[in-house]
């Protein structure tokens, strides 16, 4: 596949950070966003080797203003890729301790931020070639994989996100649009936590071979990041 620009929401850190570095090494462009100078400057060594195939932007996907000055910033070119993979834990924790304000805010990054990033970056997608956008979700977001309980504001806020990509992908599918979910495993992220089995660079790399092989029967499925189709 030629060289190809992806903007990458949450870039710096975790998988996010991964995406980065492994469309970089393979020589893509990348528009990063991230929410925090600290973010930033994570980065910076990356763009120091990179250079203008790295740009670095803030972008908080809870904020309407923040998404629509990225957007404008990023949309002056064609962008092929989209992947939405900003996303927050919120708090696990019992039924009678739910926090309901922590839950808004999760659903607020989760499923809305995914929304609003795609939406307000249509004209930029609208000009690329693949018009593909992935979404990072979770298994914890299935409803026939529910067993287990708890993470309400996660598994809520990810389920919710299914549904509006499922809805996208019905939407957006006329104009050519691919967009689909994709469960990256149990990544061993800040996130993900120190008893997490699988390495960021495994799980990206896996995610970036089913994003490459995408075609437009597979939009609005949901696929782990070995390219397996996961249960709603």
């Amino acid at each position: 596949m030629p060289c190809m620009r992806y903007v990458i929401t949450g870039a710096s850190r975790g998988i996010g950070f991964e995406f980065v570095q492994q469309l970089l090494l393979r020589g893509d462009t990348v528009e990063a966003g991230v929410r925090s100078p600290e973010g930033a400057r994570r980065l910076e060594p990356l763009k120091h080797k990179a250079g203008n195939r790295l740009r670095i932007h803030a972008l908080d996907v809870g904020d309407d203003a923040s998404v629509r000055a990225f957007a404008t910033n990023v949309c002056t070119s064609p962008v092929d890729v989209l992947i939405n993979n900003a996303g927050v834990a919120g708090l696990w924790c019992a039924l009678s301790d739910v926090d309901y304000a922590d839950m808004a805010r999760t659903f607020t990054i989760n499923a809305l931020g995914p929304l609003r990033v795609t939406n307000a970056m249509l004209p930029g997608l609208r000009r690329g070639a693949l018009r593909r956008v992935a979404h990072v979700t979770s298994r914890m977001g299935s409803l026939a994989e529910n067993t287990d309980g708890g993470a309400y504001a996660y598994r809520m806020s990810k389920a919710a996100l299914n549904m509006a990509v499922r809805t996208l992908s019905t939407d957006l599918r006329p104009e050519g649009f691919v967009t689909v979910l994709l469960h990256p495993g149990w990544v061993q992220t800040d996130m993900g936590g120190p008893d997490a089995t699988l390495p960021a660079p495994d799980s990206v790399r896996g995610m970036l071979r089913v994003i490459d092989g995408l075609s437009p029967e597979h939009s609005g499925r949901f696929f782990d990041y070995q390219g397996a189709e996961v249960p709603w």
